[in-house]
């Protein structure tokens, strides 16, 4: 199977679709192109990468000493699963060539998503705390973006290796639209807190003040709360000949204060870092928030800090920095100290954004552009106070009834029927049957997790292979993984160290796991393991049994809870071998490329889906039931998209239930009128993965890891499982019939990229909420359902 990832080839600068090709509508132009950024074109650099394979030797065999068949040998099993398929690979429907601008771009479609997730904080029907959340929600999104998507483009363009994007622009260009578009949307951000949320949370008793709004009595409690545990840790650095400009942390936010001496008259500038350990907004008194930055602005403070001067001024400012990791794994002999170096190294990373306090002075401003090398463009000025993920803070204040009502998750039912105090037997209910999960709604404390602890504790458990992507700082996994290996389990743990901003902790982890007599190994270099497996090999009698599961999230009991993910824990031989072969892939030296009812990138996944596409194609022309339905976080892949641009030329029925990023174009005569997107987002961050295909009339569907974009099909590790329960089948056509539905709540998606959001029917009534319809469902199940 080839890659096929076509090179997109720029639009002719005002040419038309071509030979009667479909007439594509603009996109919405955020921001005025200078002529000098659309003359900055850059050459293409190719990408390609050398297979290689990763040094860790494989566990090794499962426990020799003791006399055993496995439960179904290899040899019986189906070889390949895509034997049928090599024809529809590269079968393209008739026609013309697709028309250039068919890909949306992709940075205005994350910015397009934050903006819905704005939306929410800015909806009166969103409870009023979890509108907090939601602005605080938007702050943090923009802030990764700035430092991982805007650093990176700023690079590339430095370095000369940018190329024009998929969607026609050259790199200036999506950099200056970057550079407005965010300059609006933080401003509707500002506007959204400082008119809306925080006067509502007043009427609700809960006050977020500045300084000058509190009582003497207040101001007197903050000054004691300053003495003792603010000024102790405080640092002020002063600029002059003998100081140089201090580095300012990424993130880290900051007071810029001019002072001036009263013997000399001279002006000094001076900077104080605001501890990020300590709490964003302090409570002055019941009920009553300040921010953190405005007690250490106090006039009679900031004379604490510079005994003898004079106070000028004093203004907040913050900035983000490049903090995306490059390591060259080719050339480290060891990836973990490489990736420390690295961690070190991105502390320092080039400013990419400088957010300062509207009211900020002049000459203060232009020292801070000057000093930290930044241009004019990205600097945001905003009506304190900055660095609104401070609300986290806020949404945390135990008031229930400005919040979502508080659901809990309960065992899903295949594994206890009737719940107890006692744990059910997970081996013996997989045994029995699959069984799909649903996280939230199926708690993942009692079923994935107790698949885990059941297996460490399990004497008959022989050996538990795991992928450890994200996880939460004190782990029941890592702690269940630990107690197996104490035990003397083969354990095998795929730790992804290069999980982006959970480097630090994914590092004390493996290093935590390996103490404890886990093999640990961190996959092949140059790929993440972004994959969700766990295999579990059990003796039973003269046979040894593998039991598996295979997710879409990652093994994270906190995010579990907040985050929407599928699950399957099966006993299926099929999947065990497939996942046992992966896993040697992935330990060892292995070029296995095609498994039984599992579909893998960076090698089968993409062409595994591209010819099913390919397929629903020719059934549809043969008259029997075609469709295609992708549940994604992202779909920006060019094949991908290009396979559905055709199956809709075709006449297949597209959907397409994305959360993020979608480069589609939707409902273009003659291109894509049979493609529909839509967008979900609520109380749970919409995370799983489902691909689903007529197949003729007998329905296929698969769940997994990947989303549609470059970095997982290309340069990771990503799994999809096949699901092959009837009922299972149903089940998750059914969620895709229902979060495409025109009676539920979502955004949708117009061909000119622009997101409209559908929330009231034609008589303003609401529609139905996808999220809570399946809370309630699980509700009814218990008997606790609202009425």
């Amino acid at each position: 199977m080839k890659p096929a990832v076509p090179e997109p080839s720029p639009p002719p600068e005002g040419a038309a679709a071509g030979n009667g090709a479909v007439k594509l509508p603009p996109a919405r132009s955020d921001a005025p192109v200078s002529p000098v950024a659309r003359k900055n074109g850059f050459m293409s650099q190719s990408d390609t990468q050398a297979e290689v394979q990763h040094p860790q030797p494989s566990v090794g065999s499962i426990a020799a000493h003791r006399p055993h068949t496995v439960a179904a040998a290899v040899s019986d099993l189906e070889p390949d699963i895509d034997a049928d398929l090599d024809a529809y690979e590269e079968s393209q429907a008739d026609g013309a060539p697709l028309p250039q601008g068919r890909f949306l771009d992709r940075e205005r479609s994350w910015l397009a998503f934050n903006e819905r997730v704005l939306e929410l904080a800015e909806d009166p029907g969103t409870p009023l705390l979890e509108r907090a959340n939601f602005l605080a929600i938007f702050a943090s999104n923009l802030d990764e973006f700035f430092m991982v998507r805007v650093a990176g483009l700023k690079r590339r363009i430095a370095t000369g290796v940018a190329t024009r994007s998929a969607s026609g622009l050259q790199p200036r260009e999506v950099l200056e639209m970057i550079w407005a578009r965010s300059r609006e949307l933080m401003a509707r951000h500002a506007a959204c807190y400082h008119e809306d949320v925080a006067p509502a949370l007043a009427e609700e008793g809960i006050h977020l003040v500045r300084w000058t709004e509190l009582t003497e009595k207040e101001q007197a409690r903050l000054f004691t709360l300053f003495r003792h545990q603010i000024f102790p840790v405080l640092t002020p650095l002063a600029v002059d000949p003998a100081h140089p400009f201090p580095y300012i942390s990424g993130l880290s936010l900051n007071l810029a204060v001019v002072v001036r001496n009263p013997v000399s008259g001279h002006k000094h500038f001076a900077r104080v870092k605001v501890p990020p350990l300590l709490s964003r907004f302090l409570e002055a008194s019941p009920g009553r928030y300040v921010p953190i930055e405005d007690v250490i602005a106090a006039p009679n403070h900031l004379e604490e800090l510079f005994p003898g001067m004079e106070i000028l001024e004093h203004h907040a400012f913050r900035i983000t920095r490049n903090e995306d990791l490059e390591v060259e794994e080719d050339d480290a002999e060891n990836l973990l100290q490489a990736l420390e170096k690295e961690l070190m190294r991105r502390r320092f990373g080039p400013p990419v954004r400088l957010e300062v306090e509207e009211s900020i002075d002049r000459e203060v401003l232009d020292l801070l552009v000057r000093e930290l090398k930044i241009s004019e463009a990205e600097v945001y000025p905003l009506p304190g106070p900055l660095d609104l993920t401070g609300l986290f803070r806020i949404h945390s204040l135990d008031r229930p009834e400005l919040k979502y009502p508080k659901f809990v998750a309960g065992t899903h039912r295949d594994l206890a029927e009737v719940e107890s105090a006692s744990a059910p037997d997970i081996f013996a209910a997989l045994r029995a049957r699959d069984v799909l999960l649903h996280h939230p709604y199926d708690s993942f404390s009692t079923s994935v997790q107790a698949f885990l602890e059941q297996a460490a504790a399990d004497p008959d458990v022989l050996a538990i292979k795991q992928t450890l992507y994200r996880t939460s700082g004190d782990s029941p996994i890592v702690d269940a993984l630990i107690d197996a290996a104490e035990s003397g389990k083969q354990v095998l743990v795929l730790v992804e160290i290069k999980a982006r901003f959970d480097e630090h902790a994914n590092i004390k982890w493996a290093r935590k796991l390996e103490e404890a007599g886990c093999h640990v190994v961190y996959g092949l270099v140059g790929l993440k393991t972004h994959c969700k497996l766990s295999l579990v090999v059990r003796q039973e009698g003269e046979t040894l049994r593998r039991y598996s599961h295979v997710g879409t999230g990652n093994y994270h009991p906190k995010t579990a809870r907040l985050y929407e993910d599928l699950g399957l824990l099966t006993a299926d031989p099929q999947v065990g071998a497939d996942l046992s072969d992966l896993f040697n892939r992935l330990s060892g030296y292995s070029r296995r490329e095609t498994y039984r009812r599992l579909l893998v990138a960076p090698k089968s996944l993409r062409d595994g889906l591209i010819a099913r596409i390919n397929k629903e194609v020719q059934h549809h022309r043969a008259g029997r039931q075609a469709f295609v339905r992708i549940k994604v976080n992202s779909m920006v892949d060019e094949a991908v998209i290009d396979a559905l641009y055709r199956a809709s030329q075709a006449g297949v029925p597209v959907d397409v239930w994305v959360r993020g990023i979608c480069a589609v174009r939707p409902g273009v005569a003659g291109l894509s009128e049979n493609i529909r997107v839509r967008s979900i987002l609520g109380r749970f961050l919409e995370h799983s993965r489902v691909f689903a295909f007529g197949n003729g009339g007998e329905p296929e569907v698969w769940i997994g890891s990947a989303d549609m974009m470059h970095r997982n099909l290309d340069r990771r590790i990503e799994a999809l499982v096949r699901v092959i329960d009837p009922a299972h089948r149903a089940a998750l056509n059914r969620l895709l019939d229902t979060g495409m539905s025109d009676g539920t709540a979502s955004w949708h998606l117009g061909p000119d990229g622009e997101w409209t959001r559908h929330a009231t029917d034609a008589d303003g009534q609401p529609l139905r909420n996808v999220q809570e319809m399946l809370i309630d469902a699980r509700r009814r199940r218990r008997g606790t359902a609202t009425p």
